[in-house]
């Protein structure tokens, strides 16, 4: 289940994105954002996953900024690719691509970003900056609480591990501090990527516990088509 397509950013970038459609029930849309290992098989099958669910997913590939099928592996050497082609992206061109995907999927409801590592912090990112976004959710994101002052526009739900070489427990209390309408639930005993089986430090008790609040909190926020103001993101 599922296909690529070819999506268009409001300034002219070209860049695929993977969809995984729904069948039967459809609770609305959902912009899966990427670890910085591309759209590889695990967000493909996490795609699929959510199809599942009721969502109608769509996983924009990120990268084809600055290089085009990106998939890498979970091992020393994608990690240091997925970083130095992350070091390439500029974040303003990268909130183009997500909005794009936003877009692609307006028709199917409302739209939900959700993240992984890297997309985690996209997903935050695009809760405070960019339209029609009805909630977030990230997972183990390392770069909001640089972000911690961007307020969201519509509610956000984090997941952070207790023992993440990448985000201290320092970070996630600033993130606490900066914006206390955030639900956020910290994961005793895991590290970073828990919630990925293809991952060294899986832990599937705590990712079908996150995966479970999650569904709910897309269920709560989404059933009602909330979607932050246009006015209000423009003020």
């Amino acid at each position: 289940m599922g296909q690529t397509i070819q999506i268009t950013a409001s300034d002219g970038h070209d860049l695929s994105a993977f969809v995984a459609a729904p069948e039967g029930t459809r609770r609305g849309a959902l912009v899966m954002l990427q670890e910085f290992f591309g759209v590889n098989a695990h967000i493909r099958d996490m795609a699929r996953q959510y199809a599942g669910d009721g969502y109608h997913v769509i996983a924009p590939a990120i990268f084809d900024r600055v290089e085009r099928g990106v998939e890498l592996g979970y091992d020393e050497a994608g990690m240091n690719k997925g970083r130095q082609l992350r070091a390439r992206l500029v974040m303003d061109q990268t909130m183009l691509d997500v909005q794009a995907a936003i877009d692609a999927v307006l028709a199917h409801g409302p739209v939900a970003t959700l993240g992984y590592c890297w997309g985690g912090s996209l997903a935050y990112l695009a809760a405070a900056r960019l339209q029609g976004v009805a909630c977030a959710v990230g997972y183990y994101g390392a770069q909001i609480a640089a972000h911690a002052t961007e307020t969201p526009r519509a509610p956000v739900l984090l997941h952070f591990a207790e023992h993440d070489e990448y985000i201290p427990l320092t970070d996630v209390e600033k993130i606490r501090l900066a914006q206390p309408a955030l639900t956020i639930y910290m994961y005793p005993g895991t590290e970073h990527g828990f919630s990925c089986n293809d991952r060294r430090f899986y832990e599937p008790v705590a990712a079908a516990l996150a995966r479970e609040r999650s569904l709910a909190f897309l269920v709560s926020h989404m059933a009602a088509g909330q979607v932050a103001d246009t006015q209000d993101m423009q003020r």
